[in-house]
C-alpha cells in the first residue's frame, strides 16, 4: 500500500472516530418542537417507528408508555411528513415552539471562558470538561491528605473518566458513590456533583461536616466525557456516547449496563437517543466504569446517580414492575429525601420505582449496582427543572445551579441519615 493511500485511510479513520469533529455546530433555527401523546398501542408503535428514523427528528423523551407526553424537535423540511404521519394515526399533538433555537437561546446557561477554571472555579456558571478536570486535579494538590484522584475508566475517544475520592481520615469507612453526567446534555448533573465535592471539603455546616468526616466519597462528575464535550462544541442536545455505529453515533450509556439489558424501554436503532448498543457493556465508558465499581463494591453501601430533568427521585427497578425485596426501606429513605429537598426553596420532587414513576427502562446503572453488585441502596435523582419545562428542560439557567445543588445536598443529607438509621452502613 502506498504511503499516500495509507495516510488517506488514516485520516478517514480519524474522521470516523471523532464524527467529523470540525463539522459546523448544530443549530435548530426554525425547527419545531411538538408534544405528542399516544392513546393506544398502535399510536405508540407509530411514534416508536418515528424515533430514530431520521436525524432530522429528535425525540427529547423516550417512547415507552401509552399516554405519556413525548417531545419531538423536527427540522423544517420534515414538518409536513411528520404531521402527515401523526394525522393519519390520529395522534394528538401540540406545537410548543416555532423556533426551537430561539427558545433555547433565551436560557442563560453562561459557560465559563475556557482555561480559567482552576483558580476561580465557581457555581455561577457552567464549565467545559477540561476546566472541571483541572479543578479536580487542583483539589488533590490543595488537600493531599483528603482528596485522591481516581480514574473510573476510559472513553471511546481516549479520555479519562476522572473522579475524586474524599476521605478525611484515610481509614475504612462506609462508602458513597456518586455518578453524574452519564447523559451528555444534562449539564446540571455534573455541576451539582462538583458543588457537593466543594461543600464536603469546605463547608462549616455541621451536617455537611459529618458527611465528610464519617464516609468515604467516590464522585465522578463526568461519566460520558466524549458526549459532554460534543454537547459543548457541536450539538447542545447530544445525549449518548460517541461510538460510531454505521451512519449514526453513540449508544445510550444508561441503557447499556449488563442487568436485564435491552429487555424494555430502549431502542435497537443506532440513530435513536435510547439505543441500547449492540450488546450489554458495548460502550467502553460503561464497561470500564463498571469494572472500577466492581473492584470497590465491598466499599460502597450507597450508589447515587444524578440526571436531569423532571424533579424525580427514583429507585430500582426499571426493567420490571416488581419491587426490590427491601422496598419498605427504599420508601422510608425516599420519603425523608423528598421531604428534605423541598425545605429550602419549596421545590417539589416525586418519584418511586423507575418502572412505575417514569417509564420502563432496562440497562440503567442504578439497577445494575443494586442487582449485581449487592449495593442495597441505589437511587437516581432527576434534577431541576420540573417535568413541565418542555422547551428548556435540558438548559437550566446558570443562576439555578446553586439553588438546585443546595436543595440536592439537603436531600442527600437526609438520605444518608436514613440509610444509616436502617443499618446499611454497618
Amino acid at each position: 500500500m502506498s504511503l499516500n493511500k495509507s495516510l488517506l485511510l488514516a485520516v478517514l479513520g480519524l474522521l470516523a472516530t471523532f464524527g467529523f469533529s470540525h463539522a459546523e455546530r448544530v443549530h435548530y433555527d426554525n425547527y419545531r418542537l411538538y408534544k405528542a401523546t399516544s392513546e393506544n398501542e398502535d399510536q405508540l408503535a407509530v411514534l416508536k417507528e418515528l424515533e430514530g428514523s431520521s436525524d432530522s427528528i429528535i425525540f427529547l423523551d423516550g417512547v415507552h408508555v401509552v399516554g405519556a407526553d413525548v417531545q419531538m424537535v423536527v427540522a423544517p423540511h420534515k414538518v409536513p411528513d411528520v404531521l402527515e404521519i401523526l394525522g393519519k394515526a390520529e395522534i394528538k399533538y401540540d406545537l410548543q415552539s416555532k423556533d426551537f433555537q430561539k427558545s433555547m437561546d433565551e436560557v442563560d446557561e453562561k459557560v465559563a471562558p475556557k482555561g480559567r477554571a482552576s483558580s476561580d472555579y465557581n457555581w455561577a456558571q457552567y464549565y467545559e470538561l477540561e476546566d472541571t478536570y483541572s479543578w479536580m486535579q487542583s483539589l488533590s494538590k490543595q488537600y493531599p491528605q483528603i482528596v485522591t484522584l481516581i480514574e473510573g475508566g476510559k472513553t471511546y475517544q481516549g479520555r479519562s473518566i476522572l473522579g475524586v475520592k474524599i476521605s478525611k481520615s484515610g481509614s475504612e469507612k462506609p462508602g458513597i458513590f456518586i455518578e453524574a453526567g452519564i447523559h451528555a446534555r444534562e449539564w446540571i448533573a455534573p455541576a451539582a456533583a462538583t458543588y457537593i465535592v466543594n461543600q464536603l471539603l469546605t463547608s462549616n455546616v455541621d451536617s455537611i461536616k459529618q458527611l465528610a468526616d464519617n464516609y468515604n466519597w467516590y464522585v465522578f462528575p463526568h461519566c460520558n466525557p466524549d458526549g459532554f464535550v460534543y454537547s459543548h462544541t457541536k450539538d447542545r442536545l447530544w445525549r449518548k456516547t460517541r461510538t460510531p455505529y454505521g451512519k449514526c453515533f453513540g449508544a445510550d450509556p444508561n441503557r447499556n449496563w449488563g442487568f436485564h439489558w435491552n429487555e424494555v424501554g430502549a431502542s435497537n436503532s443506532a440513530c435513536s437517543d435510547t439505543y441500547a448498543g449492540p450488546h450489554a457493556f458495548s460502550e467502553i465508558e460503561t464497561q470500564s466504569l463498571s469494572n472500577y465499581i466492581a473492584s470497590i463494591k465491598d466499599k460502597i453501601q450507597l450508589y447515587v446517580s444524578f440526571h436531569a430533568y423532571s424533579q424525580y427521585l427514583l429507585y430500582p427497578y426499571g426493567h420490571t414492575k416488581s419491587l426490590p425485596d427491601n422496598v419498605k426501606d427504599y420508601q422510608q429513605v425516599f420519603n425523608a429525601a423528598v421531604s428534605a429537598v423541598s425545605q429550602r426553596y419549596n421545590t417539589k420532587y416525586t418519584g418511586g420505582n423507575i418502572y412505575d414513576a417514569i417509564y420502563p427502562a432496562a440497562g440503567a446503572s442504578v439497577d445494575w449496582a443494586y442487582g449485581t453488585q449487592d449495593v442495597r441502596m441505589a437511587f437516581c435523582y432527576e434534577l431541576r427543572p420540573s417535568s413541565n419545562s418542555y422547551i428548556t428542560g435540558f438548559k437550566l439557567p446558570a443562576a439555578q445551579i446553586i439553588p438546585a445543588s443546595e436543595e440536592l445536598l439537603d436531600s442527600l443529607t437526609a438520605m444518608v441519615g436514613q440509610v444509616q438509621k436502617l443499618g446499611y452502613f454497618n
